[in-house]
Protein backbone atom coordinates (compact mmCIF):
# COMPACT_ATOMS: atom_id res chain seq x y z
CA UNK A 1 0.00 0.00 0.00
CA UNK A 2 2.86 2.41 0.80
CA UNK A 3 4.26 1.97 -2.72
CA UNK A 4 0.85 2.78 -4.23
CA UNK A 5 0.47 5.86 -2.04
CA UNK A 6 3.93 7.05 -3.00
CA UNK A 7 3.23 6.51 -6.71
CA UNK A 8 -0.05 8.43 -6.50
CA UNK A 9 1.65 11.32 -4.72
CA UNK A 10 4.51 11.35 -7.25
CA UNK A 11 2.14 11.40 -10.24
CA UNK A 12 0.06 14.17 -8.70
CA UNK A 13 3.15 16.26 -7.89
CA UNK A 14 4.34 15.94 -11.48
CA UNK A 15 0.99 17.17 -12.82
CA UNK A 16 0.97 20.08 -10.36
CA UNK A 17 4.43 21.06 -11.57
CA UNK A 18 3.20 21.00 -15.18
CA UNK A 19 0.11 23.02 -14.23
CA UNK A 20 -2.28 20.21 -15.24
CA UNK A 21 -4.37 20.38 -12.05
CA UNK A 22 -7.05 23.11 -12.11
CA UNK A 23 -7.83 25.60 -9.40
CA UNK A 24 -10.77 24.66 -7.15
CA UNK A 25 -14.13 25.04 -8.79
CA UNK A 26 -16.64 27.52 -7.46
CA UNK A 27 -19.68 26.13 -5.68
CA UNK A 28 -22.49 24.95 -7.90
CA UNK A 29 -25.10 27.54 -8.74
CA UNK A 30 -28.60 26.41 -7.87
CA UNK A 31 -31.25 27.21 -10.47
CA UNK A 32 -34.46 25.27 -10.07
CA UNK A 33 -36.73 23.77 -12.70
CA UNK A 34 -39.97 21.87 -12.72
CA UNK A 35 -40.83 19.01 -15.03
CA UNK A 36 -44.38 18.21 -16.08
CA UNK A 37 -45.50 16.17 -19.07
CA UNK A 38 -41.95 16.14 -20.43
CA UNK A 39 -41.55 19.93 -20.40
CA UNK A 40 -38.85 21.52 -18.22
CA UNK A 41 -39.62 24.96 -16.84
CA UNK A 42 -37.76 27.36 -14.60
CA UNK A 43 -38.71 27.32 -10.91
CA UNK A 44 -37.90 29.42 -7.89
CA UNK A 45 -34.41 28.44 -6.69
CA UNK A 46 -34.87 30.07 -3.28
CA UNK A 47 -37.44 27.69 -1.86
CA UNK A 48 -38.29 28.30 1.80
CA UNK A 49 -36.78 25.70 4.17
CA UNK A 50 -40.28 24.57 5.18
CA UNK A 51 -40.94 23.80 1.53
CA UNK A 52 -37.89 21.52 1.52
CA UNK A 53 -39.13 19.83 4.69
CA UNK A 54 -42.46 19.12 3.02
CA UNK A 55 -40.75 17.88 -0.13
CA UNK A 56 -38.67 15.39 1.88
CA UNK A 57 -41.69 14.23 3.87
CA UNK A 58 -43.61 13.63 0.65
CA UNK A 59 -41.04 11.20 -0.74
CA UNK A 60 -42.02 7.55 -0.74
CA UNK A 61 -40.32 5.84 2.20
CA UNK A 62 -38.69 2.47 1.68
CA UNK A 63 -37.73 -0.03 4.35
CA UNK A 64 -34.31 -1.41 3.48
CA UNK A 65 -33.40 -4.71 5.11
CA UNK A 66 -30.42 -4.29 7.41
CA UNK A 67 -29.35 -7.84 6.62
CA UNK A 68 -29.49 -7.11 2.88
CA UNK A 69 -27.32 -4.05 3.43
CA UNK A 70 -24.78 -6.10 5.36
CA UNK A 71 -24.83 -8.83 2.71
CA UNK A 72 -24.04 -6.16 0.10
CA UNK A 73 -21.25 -4.64 2.23
CA UNK A 74 -23.17 -1.51 3.21
CA UNK A 75 -21.80 -1.37 6.74
CA UNK A 76 -21.88 2.36 7.61
CA UNK A 77 -25.33 1.94 9.18
CA UNK A 78 -23.94 -0.37 11.86
CA UNK A 79 -22.52 2.22 14.23
CA UNK A 80 -19.22 1.93 16.03
CA UNK A 81 -17.60 -1.20 14.67
CA UNK A 82 -14.28 -1.43 12.86
CA UNK A 83 -15.74 -1.51 9.34
CA UNK A 84 -18.16 1.35 9.94
CA UNK A 85 -15.43 3.48 11.50
CA UNK A 86 -13.37 3.29 8.31
CA UNK A 87 -16.24 4.91 6.46
CA UNK A 88 -16.68 7.42 9.28
CA UNK A 89 -13.10 8.54 8.70
CA UNK A 90 -13.67 8.79 4.98
CA UNK A 91 -16.93 10.67 5.58
CA UNK A 92 -15.21 13.20 7.84
CA UNK A 93 -12.39 13.85 5.39
CA UNK A 94 -14.82 14.26 2.51
CA UNK A 95 -16.97 16.68 4.53
CA UNK A 96 -14.02 18.72 5.72
CA UNK A 97 -12.64 19.22 2.23
CA UNK A 98 -16.02 20.00 0.70
CA UNK A 99 -17.02 22.44 3.44
CA UNK A 100 -13.70 24.25 3.14
CA UNK A 101 -14.45 24.93 -0.52
CA UNK A 102 -18.22 25.41 -0.29
CA UNK A 103 -18.84 22.31 -2.42
CA UNK A 104 -22.03 20.23 -2.28
CA UNK A 105 -21.85 17.91 -5.31
CA UNK A 106 -19.51 14.91 -5.32
CA UNK A 107 -19.21 12.39 -8.16
CA UNK A 108 -17.80 8.93 -7.39
CA UNK A 109 -16.16 6.90 -10.13
CA UNK A 110 -13.44 4.30 -10.67
CA UNK A 111 -10.87 3.71 -13.42
CA UNK A 112 -12.53 0.44 -14.45
CA UNK A 113 -15.42 -1.84 -13.47
CA UNK A 114 -15.53 -3.98 -10.36
CA UNK A 115 -13.78 -1.53 -8.02
CA UNK A 116 -16.75 -1.15 -5.66
CA UNK A 117 -17.64 2.48 -6.38
CA UNK A 118 -21.40 1.95 -5.84
CA UNK A 119 -20.69 0.27 -2.50
CA UNK A 120 -18.45 3.15 -1.47
CA UNK A 121 -21.07 5.70 -2.58
CA UNK A 122 -23.88 4.06 -0.60
CA UNK A 123 -21.68 3.64 2.47
CA UNK A 124 -20.82 7.32 2.28
CA UNK A 125 -24.50 8.19 1.86
CA UNK A 126 -25.71 6.16 4.83
CA UNK A 127 -22.76 7.36 6.92
CA UNK A 128 -23.39 11.02 6.14
CA UNK A 129 -27.08 10.57 6.96
CA UNK A 130 -26.12 9.56 10.51
CA UNK A 131 -25.12 13.16 11.15
CA UNK A 132 -27.92 15.19 12.70
CA UNK A 133 -29.08 18.15 10.66
CA UNK A 134 -27.77 16.87 7.33
CA UNK A 135 -29.74 16.06 4.20
CA UNK A 136 -28.05 13.61 1.86
CA UNK A 137 -28.95 12.53 -1.66
CA UNK A 138 -27.46 9.56 -3.50
CA UNK A 139 -28.23 9.68 -7.22
CA UNK A 140 -27.40 6.74 -9.48
CA UNK A 141 -25.89 8.07 -12.70
CA UNK A 142 -24.39 4.74 -13.77
CA UNK A 143 -27.15 4.12 -16.28
CA UNK A 144 -25.09 1.69 -18.33
CA UNK A 145 -25.04 -0.90 -15.56
CA UNK A 146 -27.21 0.28 -12.64
CA UNK A 147 -26.92 -1.75 -9.45
CA UNK A 148 -28.62 0.11 -6.61
CA UNK A 149 -32.02 -1.55 -7.08
CA UNK A 150 -30.32 -4.89 -6.46
CA UNK A 151 -28.20 -3.66 -3.56
CA UNK A 152 -31.14 -2.06 -1.77
CA UNK A 153 -33.83 -4.51 -2.80
CA UNK A 154 -36.00 -1.63 -4.01
CA UNK A 155 -36.78 0.53 -7.00
CA UNK A 156 -39.64 -1.19 -8.84
CA UNK A 157 -41.36 1.42 -10.95
CA UNK A 158 -38.78 4.06 -10.09
CA UNK A 159 -36.35 5.41 -12.66
CA UNK A 160 -34.21 8.49 -12.00
CA UNK A 161 -33.22 8.62 -15.67
CA UNK A 162 -36.73 9.86 -16.48
CA UNK A 163 -36.18 12.81 -14.16
CA UNK A 164 -32.78 13.51 -15.73
CA UNK A 165 -34.43 13.41 -19.16
CA UNK A 166 -37.06 15.96 -18.07
CA UNK A 167 -39.89 13.46 -18.43
CA UNK A 168 -40.96 13.37 -14.78
CA UNK A 169 -40.77 15.36 -11.56
CA UNK A 170 -38.18 14.31 -8.94
CA UNK A 171 -40.78 13.41 -6.34
CA UNK A 172 -42.15 10.70 -8.62
CA UNK A 173 -38.91 8.72 -8.62
CA UNK A 174 -36.84 9.60 -5.55
CA UNK A 175 -37.07 7.29 -2.52
CA UNK A 176 -36.47 8.08 1.15
CA UNK A 177 -34.36 5.42 2.86
CA UNK A 178 -33.90 7.50 6.03
CA UNK A 179 -35.58 10.69 7.20
CA UNK A 180 -32.63 12.62 5.78
CA UNK A 181 -31.40 10.25 3.05
CA UNK A 182 -32.96 10.20 -0.41
CA UNK A 183 -31.88 7.81 -3.15
CA UNK A 184 -32.52 8.00 -6.87
CA UNK A 185 -32.40 4.57 -8.55
CA UNK A 186 -31.91 4.41 -12.31
CA UNK A 187 -32.73 1.90 -15.01
CA UNK A 188 -30.57 1.09 -18.03
CA UNK A 189 -30.20 3.85 -20.65
CA UNK A 190 -28.58 3.14 -24.02
CA UNK A 191 -27.46 6.70 -24.80
CA UNK A 192 -26.46 7.62 -21.27
CA UNK A 193 -23.51 9.86 -22.23
CA UNK A 194 -25.72 12.02 -24.43
CA UNK A 195 -28.30 12.26 -21.66
CA UNK A 196 -25.76 13.16 -18.97
CA UNK A 197 -24.17 15.96 -21.01
CA UNK A 198 -27.52 17.50 -22.01
CA UNK A 199 -28.88 20.81 -20.75
CA UNK A 200 -31.90 18.87 -19.53
CA UNK A 201 -29.69 16.88 -17.16
CA UNK A 202 -28.17 20.07 -15.74
CA UNK A 203 -31.65 21.53 -15.23
CA UNK A 204 -32.90 18.37 -13.53
CA UNK A 205 -29.98 18.34 -11.06
CA UNK A 206 -30.58 22.01 -10.30
CA UNK A 207 -34.26 21.28 -9.79
CA UNK A 208 -33.51 18.56 -7.24
CA UNK A 209 -31.09 20.86 -5.40
CA UNK A 210 -33.62 23.70 -5.29
CA UNK A 211 -36.59 21.61 -4.16
CA UNK A 212 -34.86 19.46 -1.53
CA UNK A 213 -31.92 21.66 -0.48
CA UNK A 214 -29.58 18.74 0.33
CA UNK A 215 -26.42 19.31 2.33
CA UNK A 216 -24.54 17.03 -0.05
CA UNK A 217 -25.34 15.23 -3.30
CA UNK A 218 -23.47 12.03 -4.19
CA UNK A 219 -23.47 10.88 -7.80
CA UNK A 220 -22.63 7.24 -8.51
CA UNK A 221 -21.02 7.45 -11.94
CA UNK A 222 -20.01 4.72 -14.43
CA UNK A 223 -16.36 3.57 -14.49
CA UNK A 224 -14.19 6.16 -16.19
CA UNK A 225 -12.54 3.99 -18.85
CA UNK A 226 -15.67 2.25 -20.19
CA UNK A 227 -17.32 5.34 -21.69
CA UNK A 228 -17.31 9.13 -21.82
CA UNK A 229 -20.20 9.39 -19.34
CA UNK A 230 -18.04 10.70 -16.49
CA UNK A 231 -16.35 13.34 -18.62
CA UNK A 232 -19.77 14.34 -19.96
CA UNK A 233 -21.05 14.96 -16.44
CA UNK A 234 -17.91 16.30 -14.73
CA UNK A 235 -18.82 19.93 -15.30
CA UNK A 236 -22.05 19.51 -13.33
CA UNK A 237 -20.34 18.59 -10.04
CA UNK A 238 -17.94 20.36 -7.69
CA UNK A 239 -15.44 17.52 -7.28
CA UNK A 240 -14.86 13.81 -7.88
CA UNK A 241 -13.72 10.88 -5.73
CA UNK A 242 -11.88 7.99 -7.43
CA UNK A 243 -12.21 4.42 -6.16
CA UNK A 244 -9.34 2.08 -7.03
CA UNK A 245 -9.26 -1.67 -6.33
CA UNK A 246 -6.16 -3.16 -4.71
CA UNK A 247 -4.54 -5.77 -6.94
CA UNK A 248 -6.80 -4.82 -9.84
CA UNK A 249 -6.40 -1.16 -10.74
CA UNK A 250 -3.03 -0.43 -12.35
CA UNK A 251 -1.10 2.77 -11.68
CA UNK A 252 -1.37 3.68 -15.37
CA UNK A 253 -5.17 3.35 -15.22
CA UNK A 254 -5.39 5.38 -12.04
CA UNK A 255 -3.04 8.06 -13.33
CA UNK A 256 -5.00 8.39 -16.60
CA UNK A 257 -8.28 8.65 -14.70
CA UNK A 258 -7.02 11.27 -12.27
CA UNK A 259 -5.20 13.27 -14.95
CA UNK A 260 -8.17 13.55 -17.30
CA UNK A 261 -10.74 14.21 -14.59
CA UNK A 262 -8.59 16.82 -12.86
CA UNK A 263 -8.69 18.83 -16.08
CA UNK A 264 -12.47 19.02 -15.71
CA UNK A 265 -13.10 19.26 -11.96
CA UNK A 266 -11.08 18.97 -8.72
CA UNK A 267 -10.19 15.43 -7.68
CA UNK A 268 -11.07 15.17 -3.99
CA UNK A 269 -9.03 12.04 -3.39
CA UNK A 270 -8.45 8.36 -4.10
CA UNK A 271 -9.99 5.51 -2.09
CA UNK A 272 -8.11 2.21 -2.14
CA UNK A 273 -10.75 -0.52 -1.87
CA UNK A 274 -10.69 -4.32 -1.68
CA UNK A 275 -7.51 -4.68 0.36
CA UNK A 276 -6.98 -8.26 1.54
CA UNK A 277 -5.03 -7.16 4.58
CA UNK A 278 -5.01 -4.22 6.93
CA UNK A 279 -1.97 -2.40 8.14
CA UNK A 280 -1.73 0.53 10.51
CA UNK A 281 -3.12 2.80 7.78
CA UNK A 282 -6.30 0.61 7.63
CA UNK A 283 -8.09 -0.47 4.49
CA UNK A 284 -8.77 2.83 2.78
CA UNK A 285 -6.26 5.33 1.50
CA UNK A 286 -7.50 8.84 1.08
CA UNK A 287 -5.34 11.35 -0.73
CA UNK A 288 -5.23 14.95 -1.83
Amino acid sequence: MERLQAAIAKARAAREARGDLPRPASPSAIAGVTAQEGVTQQADATAHPSDADQAWAALREIQVSEQLLIDNRIVSTMGRNAEAMEFDRLRTRVLQRMQQNGWTRLAVTSPGPGCGKSTITLNLGFGLARQEGSRVMVLEMDMRRPSMARILGAGAGRDLSRVIAGEAAPGEHLLRARDNLAIGISQHVDDSAELLQSATAASAIDQIAALYQPSIMLFDMPPFRVSDDVLSFAGKVDCVLIVAAAGQTSMDELDECERELSAQTPVLGVVLNKCRFKDRDAEYYYGN
